[in-house]
């Protein structure tokens, strides 16, 4: 019998076969449901972090603890106290000295105290009488004290403290008859986040981390996985084409994010309450872009390790803890340092974050999509890419 040639052979066998691909595909389908782990980590782990993040981690201060300690007994005095008091943003807590409040404050169980001293009183009505004299005196001393290793709340501490302070004397000075500073009408309206809640911003944010997990993590143990269980011999030694391998390794994965994206939004807009005021296609073609790239770092880094325990720690530092730290989610870019925000411009996370943001609390706002739709397709391409090149010089 006739045979043919070896170069006829060798080109065969790199055509695209879409039965091939299909069987390929339907392998890895297979192995994603008989993993306990993929099932874990693509459904159950999503919904618990969005709670997580959604109600685990809070950004707004509510009412914040502050500390008291009245040493005068005057009228005046106690007028200011009650006025403290009722703020809807401080929760007063009266203390009867100043070790026991400065041990609060050590203790962490108030942020901040306010020390009414004994003099209030005499120097209060000293300053009104020299203001109807139109002299030049300096107001009754209060003395306000924060805890200084939360910088965030201690600033909080102190707005609400000078507010309650000045919106005091003002009533005062109203009340008795005195000149005061004429009043400032101030309509204070909240664009985008009517709620003020962090949470609106925190959760889509959040989908960023968890589609870093399903993309990056999960796919970085792909073909380290069949190098381990010496089934890419066998890969390699069939007639397998590099097109059909490294898709065969995506399109289930991609799709398995999608449906994870599509279900935490399901979840955040549905059960947590969250607006998402985008519209249905640059949501799907942002999350497709940054799921193509992170889908792209974890089968480079399984192409390259051949290891799933190294593959798996290598993933963790390449792509989520920053999508962790530098992407935004959940500190602020502009006030990093010049370097580390250079750093964050070639992180996938930090594009994905600001559209989905956007998406969620503004709309289409096509001018910041469009700055992270052309970053994400050049990432997705490059990463892609990259693989590709890598997987080749292995089949050869």
């Amino acid at each position: 019998m006739k045979q043919e040639p070896k170069h006829k052979v060798r080109k065969a066998a790199s055509v695209f076969s879409f039965r091939r691909f299909r069987a390929l595909c339907h392998k890895e389908t297979l192995q994603i449901i008989r993993d306990p782990t993929s099932i874990l980590i693509a459904f159950i782990l999503p919904v618990v972090m969005l709670f997580i993040y959604g109600y685990g981690i809070n950004l707004d201060t509510g009412r914040v603890r502050t500390g008291l300690l009245c040493e005068d007994t005057s009228p005046d005095a106690r007028q200011f106290a009650s006025s403290l008091t009722g703020s809807p943003s401080l929760h007063i807590i009266a203390y009867d000295s100043l070790p026991a409040i400065s041990e609060a404050l050590t203790r962490s169980q108030i942020r901040g105290f306010v020390i009414i001293p004994s003099d209030f009183s005499i120097k209060l009505r000293r300053a009104e009488s020299a203001l109807a004299a139109s002299a030049s005196v300096e107001p009754a001393p209060i003395q306000l004290i924060t805890d200084g290793s939360e910088p965030n709340t201690a600033n909080f501490v102190q707005g609400y403290v000078l507010g309650a302070w000045q919106n005091w004397l003002a009533q005062r000075a109203a009340s008795r008859g005195l000149a005061a500073p004429p009043a400032i009408s101030l309509e204070n309206t909240f664009w985008y986040n009517p709620a003020a809640e962090s949470r609106n911003y925190l959760i889509p944010g959040s989908i960023t981390i968890i589609m870093t997990v399903i993309g990056a993590l999960l796919t970085a143990l792909v073909i380290a996985r069949e190098w381990e269980r010496g089934t890419m011999e066998a890969l390699l030694s069939s007639p397998v084409t590099r097109a059909e391998l490294l898709l065969s390794k995506i399109i289930p994965y991609y799709f398995l994010g999608m449906i994870v994206l599509l279900l935490c939004i399901a979840v955040a807009h549905y059960l947590m309450g969250v607006p998402f005021r985008g519209s249905p296609f640059p949501i799907l073609a942002c999350g497709s872009l940054f799921l193509l790239s992170v889908l792209g770092i974890g089968l480079l880094i399984s192409t390259a390790t051949r290891n799933q325990f190294n593959s798996s720690q290598i993933a963790l530092f390449v792509a989520f803890l920053p999508a962790m730290m530098l992407s935004g989610f959940l500190f602020e870019i502009s006030s990093m340092p010049a370097p580390i925000r250079a750093v964050s411009t070639i992180i996938p996370a930090r594009y994905f974050v600001s559209a989905i943001q956007t998406l969620a609390q503004v709309g289409d706002a096509w001018p910041v999509l469009r700055r992270s739709l052309i970053f994400l397709a050049c990432t997705s391409v490059l990463f892609l890419g990259l693989t590709a090149k890598l997987t080749r010089k292995r089949l050869e």
